[in-house]
């Protein structure tokens, strides 16, 4: 007998998240007799508790299929709703929600804390005698999901397409910073990527034969503002410019630090950004030449725009949701899909999964070993590890009138049959 299925996202968005989400709604369409009605939670696991439940069953083709080139989060929306143990009541609704909806799979979507979340609704369904499956999709722009020894994952969803947007903007920014360098030598952009520095390495991608005067500031690179000052001072000696790409985690002070409800530090929303603190630092400091340092910090962009999408990234992106619904059919509960890489010169990946209790909390570091001796570069390793995930060609990206054609879902919800309900962290 087919049971209904609800998918949902959590965490920060990725250019590639909604193909995921389009992997899971036309694979579960491929096994009638297995999945019912498939919902969208509305807004992430914030939705379950609320029985706000979009119907994905109801939507149209086109719109579905639309999910391959729209970006962001906005087809069923996300959260930063964390699920922890102490939170009996939200534990019981999410129970009442499954049973009042015949909901036999449960799927989510996201990185390091959605995952934990995936894994106590399979733990919590199981223990109260639900057949439930939960399975883990993984998501995240900052690749630090898993284990740095790669076994649990190679890379996650979106990190290819975010890696793909710094090697181009970089390489834009060396073409600015060469003209207006009499005036403006020192050019500070500010990369995500609170404790790893994943996204801000990526920037060498722009500049793989160390032709252009980069320096890049991993929030693992150990440097601080004093020495920072003195690279930047060599660099200006030797090519009278220089453009610096410090992680938003780079140690520039106190910074006054604003936190969002997963514990984690919201560098766009704190007092000042570390690139202020750093230009503000560097021109206290004074050059060696003439002109002013200036900067930049890339917001939400990094993760929300197609146009500069990895269709690699787009294609595992879409495999890792096939792959988890699979995975719920042949496996059972307690799973994450996964990307493996095989070994070779020639990139190539299989799907596979990993016990969720593995993957949920997990956090891998950026290996030493892929951080130069000066500390303010990354080695070929790294390259040759990332390289294959940016693609060769631009994603198309269909147009109406000029104007990107993003899907549009229908508001179609399953109706109500629950009383109304408020997350127990919002009393």
């Amino acid at each position: 007998m087919a049971k209904n299925v609800i998918v949902a996202q959590s965490g920060g968005p990725s250019p590639v998240i909604n193909n995921s989400l389009r992997g899971i709604i036309e694979t579960c369409k491929m096994f009638p007799d297995k999945f019912g009605k498939v919902y969208g939670g509305w807004h992430g696991i914030e939705g379950v508790l609320k029985e706000e439940l979009l119907d994905l069953t109801a939507q149209d083709k086109e719109e579905v299929a639309l999910l391959r080139t729209t970006p962001g989060a906005g087809s069923i929306g996300t959260c930063r709703y964390k699920l922890k143990d102490h939170q009996d009541k939200d534990i019981d609704r999410i129970m009442e929600v499954f049973k009042a909806h015949d909901i036999g799979y449960f799927f989510y979507i996201g990185g390091n804390d959605s995952q934990h979340t995936a894994f106590r609704v399979s733990e919590l369904a199981a223990e109260s005698g639900l057949e439930v499956i939960g399975t883990g999709v993984p998501k995240t722009i900052d690749n630090d999901v898993g284990d740095s020894d790669f076994k649990l994952i190679d890379h996650t969803p979106g990190y290819g397409s975010v890696a793909r947007y710094w090697s181009h903007i970089i390489q834009n920014a060396n073409e600015e910073n060469m003209g207006s360098s009499p005036a403006d030598p020192v050019l500070v952009i500010q990369a995500m990527g609170r404790k790893i520095g994943y996204i801000p390495a990526a920037s060498r991608l722009a500049d793989p034969d160390r032709e252009m005067p980069l320096q890049i500031y991993l929030t693992e690179s150990g440097i601080n503002l004093e020495k920072m000052g003195d690279q930047v001072n060599d660099q200006l000696k030797k090519d009278g410019r220089c453009i610096l790409v410090v992680s938003e985690g780079f140690d520039a002070g106190d910074i006054g630090s604003v936190r969002d409800s997963f514990g984690h530090t919201e560098f766009g929303a704190s007092k000042l950004s570390v690139y202020q603190a750093v230009v503000n630092y560097l021109n206290h400091q004074g050059f060696k030449v003439t002109g002013k340092a200036r900067g930049q910090v890339m917001g939400t962009d990094q993760r929300s725009t197609m146009i500069y999408a990895s269709t690699i990234d787009l294609d595992e992106a879409y495999k890792v949701g096939q792959k988890a619904v699979e995975i719920a059919l042949k496996d059972g509960n307690g799973w994450m899909a996964t990307i493996l890489r095989e070994p070779g010169l020639i990139y190539n990946v299989r799907y596979d999964k990993v016990p969720l209790e593995k993957v949920a909390l997990s956090e891998r570091s950026f290996p030493k070993h892929w951080i130069s001796e000066n500390r303010i570069d990354v080695t070929d390793d790294f390259l040759n590890y990332i390289r294959p995930l940016i693609g060769e060609d631009w994603v198309s990206v269909p147009m109406i009138n000029g104007r990107q054609r993003f899907t549009r879902f229908k508001p179609v919800f399953a109706g109500k049959k629950l009383s109304p309900y408020m997350p127990q962290a919002y009393h």
